[in-house]
């Protein structure tokens, strides 16, 4: 179990490599809900007409910040955290309270979309955040917003385009918008969900091309809850007038963004894995990490319990060049395991982890250079070079995914040591929890 401050991790592969057979039968998991499906859903759900329930959903620092913003702004709830679900009564893209205090945490969901949403709506609204959110950008979003004609005040000339801020919403004034989605593909997620209470065509032209894999599970979620947009060209959106959001009982997937690191065990470990209820056909981003995984020797396969990934064939991890724009939040993870492949493993489309909850590029760059392994960052990219890991405390800056994904570097390679395991309430709270039960089923089988 993890201590509030460290978490030791347990070192595994000399135990494994004992064996005088390979393991056969696959370690399994189960995750959570997902996080970016679960605060998607919350907002649908709140903006349809009538009674949805949610089931499946994540309970973690930010969904219950979202969940407890949806209560200040009025609507009806109710919320069974063992059960898993959540009851929310919508109210057709109203908003019950004309005024509110919104406090979304560190959830970047919660800010982007509730800030479209309320900003678009009738109505002030005061948003304030952590301080981590406080210094990730909000610029892009906030300046379509004015744009569309809400009043956007900030607390201080000092932070102009960043949490805090107050917002005097009065609908949409015009119905056509242009957003910077380089840095967040959030911002037009946000734009996207909103733009059914325009009472036009409503048209967002886009900048950049950032998370496009999260554009299309928005979009596939919207037309789940009865809203249809149209890609008229690569940077281009459009939303009919006149549609609007259906209540729904609505099934959230389990997070494969928490499932990766599971996987990512298979090669690292040279043990296969299986994650419960995981498929390739899921609406989640993230689900290529596996084909990455595929490049690099593994070979994964369907079957009716979930993805089921094998170890390469000959043991070997093998590195490789990959583009993770489409599932940029595995960065880390796959940074983190890189150390082990025979040839160095090249990064690309990840300047904008930059600016995600820390920078995480600086975080990967330091992190295993204080391990003693080479690596280098481009302005776009990362290269990691193979290399055998020293004993190290990795620091986490209150970041989920560096605990997370640098947790997996520990289990070959003895001494490392991570802080502030706690940080991994954001998304996964219970996570090193799981990771000890993977280790406990590991041990038991040597």
């Amino acid at each position: 179990m993890p201590t509030p401050n460290t978490y030791e991790i347990p070192y595994l592969y000399d135990i494994l490599q004992k064996r005088e057979r390979p393991i056969v039968s696959p370690v399994t998991v189960s995750v959570p809900g997902s996080k970016s499906i679960t605060n998607r859903a919350l907002l649908l759900a709140t903006l349809a007409n009538g009674t949805s329930t949610l089931y499946g959903a994540l309970f973690s620092d930010d969904s219950r910040h979202f969940l407890k913003c949806v209560q200040t702004l009025g609507f009806e709830t109710h919320v069974d955290e063992s059960k898993r679900t959540i009851v929310i009564r919508g109210q057709g893209g109203a908003v019950p309270f004309r005024e509110a205090n919104l406090y979304v945490g560190s959830a970047g969901t919660a800010a982007r979309f509730l800030t479209a949403y309320l900003g678009l709506s009738q109505g002030t609204y005061h948003m304030d955040a952590s301080e981590q959110m406080r210094r990730r950008p909000m610029a892009p979003l906030l300046d379509s917003l004015k744009a569309l004609g809400c009043e956007v005040i900030p607390n201080s000339a000092d932070n102009e385009g960043h949490f805090p801020f107050t917002l005097h919403g009065h609908g949409f004034l015009q119905n056509h918008i242009l957003v910077n989605i380089a840095s967040s593909s959030q911002f037009l997620s946000a734009l996207l969900i909103a733009s059914c209470l325009c009472e036009q065509d409503f048209t967002i032209h886009i900048e950049g091309t950032h998370g496009m894999a999260y554009i299309d599970m928005t979009r596939k979620m919207m037309m789940q809850f009865g809203v249809h947009t149209e890609q008229c060209s690569p940077n281009t959106f459009l939303t009919k007038a006149g549609q609007h959001y259906q209540a729904q009982n609505y099934q959230i997937e389990p997070d494969v963004s928490a499932a990766c690191y599971f996987y990512a065990l298979s090669p690292l470990l040279n043990i296969p894995v299986l994650v419960h209820h995981v498929h390739f056909n899921s609406l989640q981003g993230d689900v290529a990490f596996i084909r990455i995984l595929e490049q690099m020797g593994c070979i994964a396969e369907e079957s009716s319990q979930g993805i089921l990934v094998h170890p390469p064939t000959d043991g070997i991890l093998h590195g490789i060049t990959t583009d993770m724009s489409a599932c940029s939040d595995q960065a880390i993870t796959l940074a983190a395991i890189s150390p082990y492949a025979d040839s160095p493993t090249t990064i690309t489309g990840i300047g904008h982890i930059r600016y995600q909850e820390c920078n995480r590029m600086s975080a990967i760059i330091t992190e295993l250079t204080k391990m003693g392994i080479r690596c280098e960052a481009y302005e776009n990219s990362i290269t990691v070079y193979p290399g055998r890991p020293q004993p190290s405390r990795v620091e986490t800056y209150d970041d989920h995914r560096m605990a997370m994904g640098f947790s997996l570097t520990g289990l070959r390679s003895p001494g490392i040591v991570i802080d502030n395991p706690g940080c991994c309430r954001k998304t996964f709270e219970d996570y090193f929890t799981v990771l000890d039960h993977v280790v406990s089923q590991l041990r038991q089988s040597v």
